[in-house]
C-alpha cells in the first residue's frame, strides 16, 4: 500500500486516548499536532506518557482560556501554517472538539483529504456546541469512520453518500483494552485508596450545561453528598475553578475529591466502582467494556447505544440518587446481566479496519493530495 504523512490533529485528553491505538498503528507515518485546548498540565502530562511515539509530534501550545470563537481561528490559522510548512498527506480528526473541527477546516482550506474517526454521533441538541462540530467535520470528512450502525444512520440521513461511510466501531474499546491494568495492580491502587470493590460511585463532572451553571452545579454535587456510598470525585480542572467561583467547596468536602488520573488508574477505579455517575460521553462508552453501569447527567446524549442497558441518562436533580440507588440494588446481579451484554462499540478491531479504510484511500487518485498524487504518479 502507498505510504505517506497522515498527520492527527488533536487538543484533548480523550482525543489522545482514542487515537493511541491508531497512533501505534501508523507509527512513523503518523504525525500528531497538539494543538493544547486542553491546557492543564496535570490533565495533558499524565496521558502523554501512556502513548505510543508517533513519527513527530508537534505541540502548538494555544492553550484554552479564551472564548470558543477565538480559540478555534486560532487553532485554524496554526494548523494552516503548519500544514503549509509540513504537508500532510491525509488528516485525521477524531471526535467533536474544537481542535477537531479546527483541523477539518484547515485540512479542507488545504485540499487534503480529512478522515473523521467518530462520525455519525448524533444528540440533536443544537444548544450543545459540539453538535455543530460533528455535524460540520462529517459533511467535510471524504472518509467517514462511524463506530455503529445507528451512526451510519445518522449520516445517510444528512444525505452524506455511502461509499464515504464505514462503519469500524470505535477506537476506545482498544485504547481501554490496551490501558487497563490487570485485576492485582488495579486492586491495590484503590486499596490504596481506602476502597474496596463495589463498595463506592466513581463520578466525573466537567460539562459546561452542568458545571457553569450553579444551580445544575449544586443539585449535582448536593444529589452525590447524599449517597450511602463514599464518592470518588476525580476533580476536573474546569470543576474545581466553577466550585471555587460560586463558593460550593463546602460540598466537596463530603466528598472523596482526588487529582485527574492516568487513563490507566481512571480505569481501575471504573473497573471496581458499584456505579458510575457522569456527563463524560467517553464514560459512557467505557462501561460498555467494563461491564460497569452509569448514570448520565445531561440533557441529551449523541451515544443512545446504552440507554437501557449499560446506562440512563437523566437531568440533573432528584432522579440522579433515584437512579444510582436502583443500580445499588442488586449489585453483584447487574454486574453478572452487564457481563452478558456485548459493547456496542466493537471488540477492539476498531484501528485495524480504520488503517485499513484510509491506506485504501490515500491509495485512490480521487482522493490524493498534491504531494502524494506526484507519489503515486511518479512511482506509477
Amino acid at each position: 500500500m502507498r505510504r505517506g504523512v497522515i498527520t492527527m490533529v488533536c487538543g484533548t485528553r480523550p482525543e489522545l486516548i482514542k487515537l493511541a491505538p491508531l497512533i501505534r498503528r501508523f507509527g512513523d507515518d503518523a504525525a500528531v499536532v497538539y494543538t493544547g485546548q486542553h491546557y492543564d498540565s496535570s490533565m495533558y502530562s499524565r496521558i502523554r506518557q501512556d502513548i505510543a511515539e508517533p513519527g513527530s509530534f508537534v505541540e502548538l501550545g494555544l492553550g484554552g482560556a479564551r472564548s470558543r470563537g477565538s480559540q478555534l481561528g486560532n487553532a485554524v490559522a496554526a494548523l494552516d501554517a503548519h500544514f503549509a510548512a509540513e504537508p500532510p498527506d491525509v488528516v485525521i480528526v477524531q471526535g467533536d472538539t474544537t481542535s477537531a473541527l479546527a483541523g477539518a477546516l484547515a485540512a479542507n482550506a488545504n485540499d487534503v483529504p480529512l478522515v473523521h474517526v467518530e462520525a455519525g454521533l448524533r444528540s440533536y441538541d443544537r444548544a450543545m456546541p459540539e453538535e455543530h462540530n460533528r455535524v460540520a467535520i462529517d459533511h467535510l470528512a471524504d472518509l467517514c469512520c462511524a463506530p455503529t450502525s445507528v451512526n451510519r444512520a445518522n449520516l445517510l440521513a444528512e444525505g452524506i453518500a455511502a461509499d464515504r461511510i464505514t462503519v469500524t466501531g470505535n477506537t476506545v474499546v482498544g485504547a481501554l483494552e490496551e490501558a487497563l491494568p490487570g485485576a492485582p495492580e488495579s486492586l491495590r491502587l484503590i486499596s490504596s485508596l481506602g476502597l474496596t470493590p463495589d463498595s463506592y460511585v466513581l463520578a466525573t463532572v466537567h460539562r459546561p450545561e452542568n458545571v457553569d451553571c450553579r444551580e445544575n452545579l449544586e443539585t449535582i454535587l448536593g444529589e452525590l453528598v447524599r449517597l450511602p456510598l463514599p464518592v470518588v470525585l476525580p476533580l476536573h480542572p474546569r470543576t474545581a475553578k466553577q466550585v471555587a467561583a460560586f463558593g460550593l467547596e463546602r460540598l466537596l468536602d463530603r466528598l472523596r475529591v482526588i487529582e485527574p488520573q492516568s487513563y490507566p488508574d481512571f480505569l481501575s477505579l471504573a473497573r471496581w466502582a458499584a456505579v458510575l455517575v457522569s456527563d463524560s460521553g467517553g464514560v459512557q462508552e467505557e462501561v460498555s467494556v467494563l461491564k460497569r453501569p452509569v448514570v448520565v447527567v445531561r440533557r441529551s446524549t449523541e451515544r443512545p447505544e446504552i440507554e437501557g442497558t449499560f446506562g440512563t441518562l437523566v437531568p440533573p436533580g432528584p432522579r440522579v440518587r433515584a437512579e444510582v440507588l436502583r443500580w445499588l440494588d442488586d449489585v453483584s446481579g447487574h454486574r453478572t446481566r452487564l457481563a452478558g451484554i456485548p459493547s456496542p462499540y466493537g471488540t477492539g478491531s476498531s484501528s485495524g479496519l480504520i488503517e485499513t479504510a484510509v491506506r485504501a484511500m490515500m491509495s485512490d487518485t480521487r482522493f490524493a493530495s498534491p504531494t502524494l498524487e506526484f507519489q503515486l504518479v511518479t512511482e506509477g
